[in-house]
């Protein structure tokens, strides 16, 4: 297949941004006919991905399939900072013990997305590590107070007479420098953003350099999303407000969140996960609207490519089994009641989750209807009387005919 003129890359890269700074920029690169360096960070301050970091990711593969240079910076030195990007107070500083944890998992759950072998991963330890204090006054010289405080979420928080320490105002500073060293072309992020990657544009350009070209990509809404007069209204995607799929839940897990989003978050979803083409989602889009296809069989479609993607095809046909057993045949009642339990060792007894969830009165009773083969798990019938579950769910318990509960542990 003949490569891609540099205006069909253009228009290829451009699918689903949000800031472009600044295309002909961009357009003038790709005529040069070489590798781009593209970068982008992620602060390991939580080990997991979720769908919502896959956004961004899938632009970096594009710029991959495309034959540029992908840099996935993990941000072990500036988690110690922690960005302020879209906070409105000053959040606790990461350990060193908590960043080195969260690098560990990174890039495996990231080359789910990404392709290992073209993709450069760098530490920004290594240079900014070895950064002394008069490097720091030089490079905080080369922006000013006022431009900081242009950025929306330290107005707000001084407007507010919130706190603001003096290390946030450094973090985008020493982001830009991340791309002062790696000399990227082009740097990648979300929407909330756009602040540091701008001012990456002016410290390269303060230190002789060709700036960056910036680009953004949607923030993803998390589960509990909703669309109020065709806007999509709810919190991001966020594992601290429990409303995320993660890249490396279990099959089961995934299909099960994916299925329980609105009809009209769905088509969102389609837009910024999907690798469907653009015409078969419409055409997809089109059916349900006109009522020739039930919105949950174009959800069911998007919820398997999505576990096709990050376990495989047949892990994604199981779940999917085990999804209709649960909720498709009648056998779970719409109202079924939700709980979440607090885990206070590694796992928590079935027998135990039966008492928590008030499906049994007593630990000897849930015990008594394991045995019987009256309990079960995400469809499963539970025998074993010492069988435990871990931290995570939601996992739909059922404890004889009409007793079912969706239980979460956390």
């Amino acid at each position: 297949m003949a490569k891609p003129s540099p205006e069909e890359q253009l228009e290829e890269l451009k699918r689903g941004v949000v800031d472009l700074h600044v295309e002909e920029d961009l357009l003038k690169r790709l005529k040069e006919d070489r590798p781009l360096k593209i970068k982008a960070g992620f602060d390991p301050t939580r080990p997991d991905l979720h769908l919502g970091h896959t956004v961004l990711m899938n632009k970096m593969r594009q710029f991959q399939e495309l034959g540029h240079e992908v840099i996935f910076v993990v941000g072990d030195f500036t988690a110690m900072i922690g960005d302020p990007s879209g906070r409105s107070a000053t959040r606790p500083v990461a350990t060193r013990e908590e960043i080195l944890e969260g690098a560990k998992t990174y890039a495996e759950q990231a080359f789910k997305v990404l392709d290992a072998d073209a993709t450069r991963v760098v530490y920004n330890s290594e240079w900014l590590g070895k950064m002394q204090f008069d490097d720091v006054i030089r490079l905080a010289g080369k922006y000013t107070l006022a431009r900081m405080m242009e950025r929306d979420d330290f107005s707000k928080r001084w407007a507010e007479h919130a706190s603001i320490s003096i290390h946030e105002l450094l973090y985008p500073l020493v982001q830009a420098q991340d791309s002062v060293e790696l000399e990227c072309d082009v740097e990648l992020g979300g929407t909330d953003q756009l602040f540091n990657l701008m001012v990456g544009r002016e410290i390269m350009s303060r230190n002789d350099q060709r700036p960056q070209i910036v680009m953004t990509t949607p923030i993803l809404e998390g589960l509990s999303a909703r669309e109020e007069s065709g806007t999509i209204v709810g919190d991001k995607m966020s594992k601290s407000l429990d409303n995320y799929v993660g890249v490396a839940e279990p099959p089961l897990t995934q299909l099960g969140k994916l299925m329980s989003i609105t009809d009209g978050v769905m088509w969102r979803y389609y837009e910024l996960l999907s690798a469907e083409p653009k015409a078969i989602i419409s055409k997809r889009k089109a059916a349900c609207a006109d009522g020739s296809m039930n919105p949950k069989e174009a959800k069911m479609a998007l919820a398997k490519e999505i576990v096709a993607r990050y376990h495989d095809a047949d892990e994604a046909d199981e779940a999917e089994r085990k999804w209709e057993a649960q909720f498709s045949r009648g056998e779970v009642p719409e109202d079924m009641r939700k709980v979440t339990l607090k885990l206070h060792d590694p796992q928590m007894s079935v027998a135990h989750v039966l008492v928590g969830a008030k499906l049994v009165p007593s630990t000897s009773e849930g015990r008594r209807r394991i045995k019987g083969g009256a309990v079960q798990v995400d469809g499963e019938k539970v025998t074993d009387v010492q069988a435990a579950l871990t931290k995570g769910g939601p996992y739909v318990i059922r404890a004889g005919k009409r007793a079912y509960a969706e239980v979460t542990l956390a």
